[in-house]
């Protein structure tokens, strides 16, 4: 009869030892600096950059709003900001702009310019930024 299950490990075996190097152990940067697992993922999440939804990306077309470079630098500085105090949801008020903004995920999830005739109202949030 064959085996499906897969390989078996004898506890004798060297395989079924843990490997220097392996799993457990800090990473090393170039310059032999040792990161640990949370600084390399808070050095991760700091590079990551600030995401359009496909809703946002409609609504940012269809109300003609105009974000250049330097209007992406200020909102991540916004987003960074929100993060350091621990929000995770979060209205953005860049100008005559609102942008809904999802800081886990770091993607603006929708928004509103001035312009709009009704009254606005934002829920689930549990911050605000108000950008000069």
């Amino acid at each position: 009869m064959v085996d499906k299950t897969g390989p078996h490990i004898k506890p004798t075996d060297p395989a079924a030892k843990p490997q220097p190097g392996k799993a457990g152990k800090e990473a090393t940067r170039k310059d032999g600096e040792n990161l640990s697992f949370h600084q390399i993922l808070d050095h991760l999440q700091e590079k990551q950059e600030v995401v359009f939804s496909a809703h946002a990306k409609e609504r940012i077309e269809s109300r003609q709003i105009d974000l250049g470079a330097e209007d992406m630098q200020r909102i991540e500085q916004a987003m960074d900001k929100v993060q350091e105090k621990g929000g995770r949801s979060s209205l953005l008020m860049y100008g005559d702009v609102a942008l809904l903004a999802s800081v886990t995920n770091r993607t603006i999830i929708t928004a509103v310019d001035g312009k709009e005739d009704q009254d606005q109202v934002f829920t689930g949030i549990d911050s605000a930024v108000i950008l000069k």
